[in-house]
């Protein structure tokens, strides 16, 4: 039976009305957009979206924040997310569902050197599962007994929540929002074009990463339990680290007993022109948490995933009442819903069978050429990435590598969205460096709509810095 009401209908000006009266939208200062129209978007395919107006954009941000993998408008998706929906939408994540084994499955055979799979519904939570997992196997575990403490980087993000945000190193979006958690260890950042040490690769040591050492025995190896990373920085700019990093950090964690968590939730899913963003590196985490591509955005779904000795820390025997409240005492409303699970079954599937990890690696290698062109105006600063992962760094002089100011970035942005391209950039998220423009389109895009993008972004630098 069909529903009695349309819900794809409207009227457009009552949805232009009702969305500045009604909704609270993210990331945006509010007062500016009073008296101005908001972008309302109601219709996608492929690349490109339609907003209601009846304008359409080329997307080059994947939905925004770099999630829509496969495409807009897939109707295998939607098929298989109906099917699932009719048969069954929702148990608790208690029991098992069909999709939820399925799926995790197919993880685990993406992960060969991990062994179990928690799904939760975001990234935020996907990263505060992982740090109870630290936390309790820091009061449950007699070998880690005491070891609470997680270190995080400077400029890498890991979620909105205050948990998420204790371990995140983006000070303007933090601001206000504390006091934060106790136990959360900031490390230096690993941008070698603002290298934080003022060294030049091929002539350093690779401080960055040996510096973690030293925070780690002024801490205490006794107290610190984990570490997390990004494998390529995101919100902070596209920050790649170079090639020995990784390695010099987990040796470095090792030998202290540290367990590596790498959020994946930008990296996964082929976005970098690997499946994970870690198989760039000879490194090996012992726990990988995933969001955004982990269904193509076509439902809320993520996943924190172990190594057995992990999961492992949290089996005892409920029988012996001194450890019988020692399982892992979590759970995810919706971690329990099973649509997601067939959306990412599905989306899985078309990442697979239409090779777009590769199309991500060599158009993504087309991209960062082509962007790189781009160095001959005197704007242009640093251009880096990796995969369909890229970014532009905008300076006002490139011998002090001053940084533009947000307003001149406004101004960059809204002349690249008036050509029909919409692309990212930080947001607020640093004192003076909110200045790189960044690129994550859906792995399907061809070279002919890198080179539309490319061309739109090049005009709109002669247009704002003439």
């Amino acid at each position: 039976m069909k529903p009695t009401i349309d819900w794809l209908d409207y009227d457009t000006e009552e949805m232009v009305a009702a969305d500045k009266d009604c909704l609270w939208h993210h990331l945006k200062p509010h007062k500016l957009f009073e008296m101005k129209e908001q972008m309302v978007v109601v219709e996608g395919k492929g690349l490109v979206i339609k907003d209601i107006r009846g304008n359409e954009y080329l997307d080059a941000t994947s939905g925004g924040v770099w999630s829509v993998m496969v495409g807009y408008g897939r109707d295998s998706i939607a098929d298989a997310v109906a099917a699932q929906l009719k048969k069954m939408p929702y148990f608790a994540g208690a029991f098992g569902t069909v999709p939820a084994i399925k799926f995790a499955q197919k993880l685990l055979e993406k992960l060969p050197r991990l062994d179990k799979v928690y799904f939760s519904n975001s990234g935020s939570e996907a990263n505060e599962k992982a740090y109870k997992i630290v936390r309790q196997a820091s009061r449950v575990s007699p070998e880690r007994k005491g070891k609470y403490k997680i270190m995080y980087r400077d400029r890498d993000y890991h979620g909105t929540t205050i948990g998420a945000m204790s371990s995140s190193g983006q000070i303007l979006r933090k601001q206000d929002f504390g006091p934060f958690v106790e136990g959360f260890v900031e490390f230096p950042h690993c941008c070698c074009y603002r290298c934080p040490y003022d060294k030049t690769y091929g002539q350093c040591n690779i401080e960055c990463a040996r510096k973690v050492e030293d925070i780690i025995l002024k801490e205490g190896p006794e107290t610190t339990g984990a570490l997390i990373v990004e494998p390529i920085t995101a919100g902070g700019g596209i920050l790649k680290p170079v090639q020995e990093y990784y390695p010099i950090l987990q040796e470095i964690l090792r030998k202290y007993d540290i367990w590596l968590i790498f959020d994946e939730v930008v990296c996964g899913f082929g976005r970098t022109g690997k499946f994970w963003g870690h198989e760039h590196y000879d490194v090996d985490p012992d726990i990988i948490t995933m969001a955004k591509g982990l269904a193509s955005s076509y439902e809320a779904l993520s996943a924190t995933v172990v190594k057995q000795k992990v999961y492992d820390v949290f089996l005892n025997d409920p029988a012996n009442p001194d450890t019988r409240f020692d399982y892992f005492r979590d759970i995810s409303t919706y971690g329990g819903c099973t649509a997601p699970m067939a959306a990412a079954l599905e989306s899985t599937r078309i990442i697979e069978d239409e090779n777009l990890v590769e199309n991500s690696r060599v158009v993504g290698a087309y991209l960062l050429d082509k962007l790189t062109g781009l160095k001959h105006f005197d704007c242009v600063g640093d251009v880096r990435g990796q995969g369909l992962f890229c970014g532009i760094e905008f300076v006002n002089d490139k011998a002090t590598k001053e940084p533009v100011s947000e307003e001149q970035m406004a101004t960059l942005m809204g002349n690249v969205l008036a050509q029909g391209v919409i692309v990212g950039r930080t947001n607020s998220s640093f004192h003076g460096l909110n200045n790189v423009m960044n690129f994550a389109p859906c792995l399907i895009i061809t070279k002919e709509q890198v080179d539309t993008i490319v061309a739109a972004v090049s005009s709109a630098i002669e247009k704002t810095f003439k």
